[in-house]
């Protein structure tokens, strides 16, 4: 496979369970040749395919990283024609997560990553020490819901042992940088901020600035990131 490409695993190669986990999307190398391979889910509103989501991943696949993307089962049902629908509980998104890991890590035997756009790697964080992975990526995590910085989504971030990436906008509206400054994280999280970027990492015209730029640049720090912890375990070992 070469860097870049995308190979979906279809249903019949990989049938649906009864949580909904059906098809994935593959890009770069394969996980055994890759520097670094992640599991990326998508936020709550875009399919593993988005724009953003598939820009990510060829982004990353170039830079050597292998990247999984898969579906929580509402989305999975949009997509099957059932019309819009809210994301799934957090107990329902969190057992899909479960088991897309736990199937994945029976056919990776390299240090394997989880993350995602927002939502789902909101949900990824609350699970990443749990799982024993050997490291998180957030883009665009939602500290809080958009307009109330009264409600945190940050108590675990306090404790997570995993080794983590948080990408963040400077102007994201669920965790602007002055705000998350304020917040109590970890030593095991490592922010990097994208200027006058929002939760898209889209940065406003007049920046200077692209998003196209922006996404490379996330794609950097997500490399080497990944392809640094991947080091790091398999000197554990």
């Amino acid at each position: 496979m070469v860097n870049g490409q995308v190979v979906c695993i279809d249903v019949d190669q990989c049938p649906q369970d009864a949580n909904g986990i059906g098809a994935w999307l593959w890009s770069g190398p394969s996980p055994a040749a890759a520097d670094a391979c992640l599991i990326l889910a998508h936020g709550a509103g875009a399919p593993m395919d988005s724009e953003f989501m598939t820009g990510m991943a060829v982004r990353l696949a170039v830079r050597g990283v292998a990247v999984v993307r898969f579906e929580f089962p509402y989305m999975a049902a949009r997509r099957r024609g059932a019309g819009r629908r809210p994301p799934d509980p957090q107990d329902r998104l969190l057992d899909c997560w479960r088991e897309t890991y736990s199937l994945l890590r029976q056919r990776i035997s390299t240090p394997l990553a989880i993350g995602g756009k927002s939502m789902g790697g909101r949900m990824a964080s609350l699970l990443a020490d749990e799982l024993g992975v050997d490291a998180l990526v957030c883009l665009g995590y939602p500290f809080h819901p958009a307009g109330k910085t009264d409600k945190p989504r940050t108590a675990h971030l306090a404790g997570i042992r995993t080794p983590t990436l948080i990408v963040q906008g400077e102007r994201d509206a669920m965790g602007k940088r002055d705000t998350v400054m304020g917040y109590s994280l970890s030593a095991a999280i490592c922010l990097h901020w994208l200027a006058s970027a929002d939760h898209d990492l889209k940065p406003l015209r007049a920046s200077g600035f692209t998003h196209e730029h922006h996404l490379d640049m996330a794609a950097d720090a997500v490399a080497k990131f990944l392809q640094s912890s991947a080091r790091c375990s398999l000197i554990s070992f």
